[in-house]
């Protein structure tokens, strides 16, 4: 079977981007590769660009290690630059023919493929899902890894403060970025990054850091001298109207390319399969489809705790990830820093975040003076979390919006540590425990399940009780070879779906 994986940024990418979805492409790889009988072929787009302008093209990665070079691919000069918010609403996003042609020549000189998964659609038109306009045969699979296809930042999460439940018809995306980065500067800077890792130099080495860094300080006065980048003409704003039917397009043409190319669109929880569906993406196409983790292995070799706490009474609770509002941290400070004594008293935080700033490490340090103690970890890497963890009680997933299926939820669930969630995104689907759920943002009710915790109310056989096993990359790899191979014909047909 061969397979082409796409996602905006290489998985072996030198500056780490993309996240958690860059870990799981570069897993699920390696899985496939273990398993045999699979040629998996990688291409990425968004990043790459030429410093003066040039139609875009795609060519073997060039820069970078030198593992896997046979199968890793870059579309260079992308008429959509990713992430997404380095285009935030651009039309390009949907339709960019120029892109959308180097798109179809890449899958028509290196094809045919079985399936094409999209692990994103960063960095891309939307209109390449047209796959099977040209190999009906090909399997054009989606997975949902955030909200792209609906919000222009990705993650529903408005100006970077609350949850967003309402686009207003896309006038609410017109104020949603609190600052807005030229996207001219932006490319001029992919561009610089490009030809010095081309020219041999690794981001984060010296020589590459004071060349980057030195050029982009000035960069704005050299292109504008250069001609690279024009003045911007004033007036150059779309009237609020023009915009707001803009944001709406992209949002329905979005939905309708999916609904009408796709085989299937994974959703990597339950929470993230309704969410799509609220937003009108087909129920026909989507599945769920919890993703493959390394850290599954832990499951085996740990074992549940009988009791929650020491013989003290005490509570070590443990928060992992950012210090990002939409990712609860802030919220978490504010609910302990309102806990009564009597609770406060009983709990030790410990905090594997890097350092936030100044203000937020003053309210994290005030926090600690009402705990029986804390401990912080100025960031951390899975060779970290068995020490950080080893005393850890309970781990807390405050999250404040739709979060996907968080990594840090499942790296503490595999070690058979419990989670105390918010009830939005997919981690309260690890354990299925009602009585470790509470309502985002809500302090009292966070106070309440931390009491029943304390208390013995809860314990930790009530968690475990109907949670579930992670998924191992292998298995993982194994259930996505089904959806290559029988997707075509499990769902329905695009008549269907469109009437």
């Amino acid at each position: 079977m061969r397979l082409l994986f796409y996602n905006w940024v290489d998985y072996l990418d030198d500056e780490a981007r993309g996240g958690g979805v860059t870990i799981y492409q570069r897993n699920l790889i390696e899985a496939l590769d273990r398993r045999g009988g699979v040629e998996a072929v990688f291409l990425s787009a968004g990043i790459s660009y030429d410093l003066k302008q040039a139609q875009p093209r795609w060519e073997q990665v060039r820069h970078g290690s030198d593992r896997d070079r046979n199968r890793r691919y870059e579309i260079v000069n992308s008429g959509v630059m990713a992430p997404a918010h380095h285009s935030f609403g651009d039309p390009r996003q949907i339709d960019h023919p120029e892109t959308e042609a180097v798109f179809f020549d890449f899958v028509e000189r290196t094809g045919p493929y079985d399936a094409v998964h999209f692990n994103n659609l960063e960095g891309l038109p939307a209109r390449v899902l047209a796959i099977k306009a040209r190999w009906p045969r090909t399997r054009v699979i989606l997975t949902l890894h955030n909200y792209y296809p609906v919000c222009p930042q990705v993650n529903l999460w408005r100006q970077e403060r609350a949850t967003c439940t309402d686009f207003e018809g896309g006038r609410a995306c017109i104020t949603c970025l609190p600052r807005r980065h030229d996207p001219r500067h932006l490319r001029l800077a992919n561009a610089l990054a490009y030809r010095l890792k081309c020219a041999g130099l690794r981001p984060g080495s010296r020589t590459f850091d004071t060349i980057f860094l030195n050029a982009m300080r000035v960069g704005r006065h050299i292109s504008r001298l250069a001609g690279l980048l024009p003045r911007r003409r004033s007036g150059g704003r779309r009237p609020a109207e023009a915009a707001e039917l803009l944001y709406a397009h992209r949002r329905a043409e979005m939905v309708r390319l999916i609904n009408t190319h796709c085989d299937v669109v994974l959703c990597v929880s339950d929470a993230v399969r309704r969410v799509a569906r609220h937003y009108g993406i087909a129920p026909g196409r989507l599945a769920t489809s919890y993703i493959g983790t390394a850290e599954a292995g832990c499951f085996a070799r740990t074992r549940p705790r009988d009791r929650f706490g020491a013989p003290d009474g005490t509570l070590r609770l443990a928060y992992l990830g950012y210090m990002r509002r939409d990712k609860g941290f802030h919220f978490l400070l504010d609910a302990l820093e309102k806990l009564p004594p009597e609770i406060g008293s009983r709990v030790h935080l410990t905090v594997a975040a890097r350092r936030g700033p100044p203000e937020t490490m003053a309210q994290l340090h005030k926090v600690a003076s009402g705990l029986a103690g804390l401990q912080h970890f100025d960031g951390y890497t899975h060779d970290d979390l068995d020490t950080i963890l080893k005393r850890v009680d309970l781990g807390v997933v405050p999250v404040m919006w739709h979060d996907n299926l968080p990594q840090v939820a499942i790296e503490m669930h595999a070690r058979h540590i419990p989670l105390l969630t918010s009830d939005m995104g997919g981690a309260r689907e690890l354990g299925r425990c009602p009585d470790l759920v509470f309502p985002a943002g809500d302090a009292e009710a966070f106070r309440d399940r931390l009491q029943a915790v304390l208390d013995g109310r809860v314990e930790p056989a009530a968690y475990w009780r109907n949670a579930m096993a992670p998924v191992d990359t292998q298995a993982h790899a194994e259930e996505l070879l089904r959806f290559y191979s029988t997707a075509a014909n499990a769902m329905p047909h695009k008549e269907a779906v469109l009437n």
